[in-house]
């Protein structure tokens, strides 16, 4: 197992929204994201998995393009 990190994109994801009378899917999402609170932030690998995630709760989050 390697210790270094991969030099791939990344984003920052920001939950703006609360997940309170939304689906279940809905929250499990941005859990499985790593947010569970509003103004929380994460920054996570650009993969398709993510972005894929990220369309699912659009309108619960804020996404930033970072290096």
């Amino acid at each position: 197992m390697s210790t270094a990190k991969t030099k791939g994109k990344t984003i920052k994801v920001t939950q703006i929204g609360s997940p309170i009378g939304r689906t279940q899917d809905q929250h499990a999402t941005l859990i499985g994201l790593g947010l569970n609170k509003r103004h929380r932030s994460r920054v996570l690998e650009d993969t398709p998995a993510v972005r894929g995630m990220i369309t699912k709760v659009s309108h619960l989050i804020r996404v930033e393009e970072t290096a």
